[in-house]
């Protein structure tokens, strides 16, 4: 993906979830409104820099009201869509040029990002602000003839890194940081896909959810070659500050270390760790309500959780008809994350979507997070274009003002394919249509589920009794259960049959097992029978 599409798709896709909420409560750490200053006259100060004294500045600004930035005016209030199209950051102005690795481009305000995010660099122990001025940025067509020049812009949209993630001899963007608490990251070969955030508060709730802001990035400036970089982040929002690091090193499998310290301006009744959000319209397995050429359409297929015992857990995704929420409820699971295992090009027909090089993204917990859920929320939509797909960690019971938190946690963005010589055979594929028989008239309120096992042990075992299903349905009624190895390939089929009143939810639950010992991860899923 080129780095003009990548900036176009990533602000495109949060138009929802985030951007357009961030664009209705303004906020920014430290206000600096420079008006029409002109960019020769600012020289930005040094001070003194730190995580511990980052921490020790959002502790404090924890018992100060959280307040509304003033909207830009001027040219910048006026940018609409087509506007912001025609805007790039030019390269020559790029900071960082000279280390080798890495460098850093900033998005521009206006249009959905009307809050000023300010950008410093760290060198040494000391922060100094980056500014940027309408001389950093090239206006496409007659924008040009509206900007005016040498104009210092009051703050940016947030800011991306770019390095030679997939050849040597050119810089790919690797990560981007734009709207509220957004994030995406690159692993080698991958295209951008599902995104992160650095909180959720109060996701699918009555009250409303709050979308905490991004407000300030401190970018530590890397030892000329150094393959890794330090962003730290300050957080505000009407509930809380937050003092965040990023440890971020490229590859493969691009690795974020995230260290969240959090500070409680208000109670909170729904507080959500390391939230992911992506989108699933269909799959070729559940089409039902698309007319589509294509055979699936997500940026992620499915939910994996490894519990704290070890047990794996594999969730599909579903595009609802009506909000669904699941709950998982854990003592610091392994690992979540939500994953697009397909990574055939047949399988979704899409040469300009790309979504069988969408990134994977799972969540390694770092020390000791308690009791909770892993939430898995789920947001009927008929657009490919709209994130309907929320995870993340919800933290048992509501957390009090004056509270503080600390949750450190891994990222890893990449293919992150599962193991096909594992132990435990893993879904390949979920199928799901009318119950019954096929070629005749069936009882309603039945359903009919397929689900391919592939890999592990099982793979090379022949069909034996030995092998069983074991299967529950909640609320609902196991009507018949079929198990068979495919011949010429290393697949186990299970079908199902389960039958439920009208209206009614049904949790699933099927994994196979014999000798002693389980074979599989456990398929879960959410069935309403309506």
């Amino acid at each position: 993906m080129s780095t003009t599409r990548a900036a176009t798709s990533l602000i495109h896709r949060r138009q929802l979830l985030g951007s357009a909420v961030s664009a209705a409560v303004f906020a920014a750490a430290f206000p600096s409104v420079l008006g029409a200053q002109d960019a020769s006259d600012i020289a930005p100060e040094v001070a003194p820099f730190s995580f511990d004294t980052l921490t020790d500045q959002m502790r404090l600004r924890r018992d100060t009201p959280w307040t509304e930035a003033t909207p830009p005016d001027g040219f910048l209030a006026e940018l609409n869509y087509d506007d912001y199209r025609q805007i790039r950051f030019r390269e020559d102005s790029a900071p960082w040029r000279d280390t080798g690795f890495f460098t850093v481009q900033a998005f521009h305000m206006g249009w959905l990002f009307g809050a000023p995010v300010r950008l410093f660099e760290v060198t040494d122990g000391t922060a100094q602000e980056m500014l940027f001025s309408t001389d950093d940025f090239e206006y496409r067509n007659t924008l040009a003839d509206r900007v005016p020049e040498h104009f210092a812009l009051p703050g940016v949209a947030g800011f991306r890194l770019n390095t030679p993630l997939n050849r040597p001899d050119i810089f790919d963007e690797v990560v981007a940081f734009v709207g509220a608490s957004y994030f995406r990251a690159l692993g080698r070969d991958s295209a951008y896909g599902m995104s992160a955030r650095g909180l959720s508060i109060n996701t699918a709730s009555p009250a409303g959810e709050e979308f905490p802001l991004f407000t300030e990035f401190y970018l530590e400036r890397p030892a000329d070659g150094s393959q890794t970089v330090l962003v730290y982040a300050a957080l505000e929002s009407p509930s809380l500050t937050g003092a965040y690091r990023f440890v971020i090193t490229p590859g493969t499998n691009t690795i974020m270390d995230v260290t969240a310290r959090l500070f409680f301006r208000k109670d909170v009744e729904q507080l959500g760790v390391a939230p992911l959000t992506s989108m699933f319209l269909f799959s070729d397995g559940v089409h039902h309500r698309f007319d589509d050429y294509r055979p699936s359409v997500h940026d992620s297929e499915g939910l994996r959780i490894v519990r704290a015992n070890g047990d794996e857990l594999w969730r599909p995704l579903n595009n609802p008809t009506h909000l669904a929420n699941s709950f998982f409820t854990e003592q610091t699971p392994r690992e979540f994350g939500l994953m697009q295992r397909d990574r055939t090009f047949d399988k979704y027909q899409d040469l300009e979507s790309n979504f069988e090089r969408r990134p994977s993204l799972a969540v390694e917990p770092l020390g000791d997070w308690g009791a909770g859920s892993v939430r898995l929320v789920e947001i009927p939509t008929d657009l490919e274009v709209n994130d309907n797909i929320v995870a993340f960690w919800q933290v048992e019971g509501t957390v009090k003002a004056g509270d503080e938190r600390e949750f450190s946690y891994r990222l890893i963005w990449g293919d992150l394919s599962p193991d096909a010589n594992g132990t435990l055979a893993y879904v390949d594929e979920t199928r799901s249509g009318l119950g019954g028989v096929s070629g005749v008239a069936n009882t309603t309120g039945h359903q009919k589920f397929v689900i391919d096992f592939k890999g592990g042990i099982l793979s090379e075992m022949p069909a034996s009794d030995e092998i069983q299903a074991v299967v529950t349905a909640a609320n609902g009624e196991v009507v018949t259960t079929t198990l068979d190895p495919i011949a010429g390939t290393d697949l186990w089929r299970l079908v199902l049959d389960i039958a439920a009143p009208a209206g009614t939810t049904v949790e699933l639950s099927a994994h196979l097992a014999g000798y002693g010992r389980k074979l599989s991860e456990t398929w879960l899923y959410q069935w309403v029978n309506e």
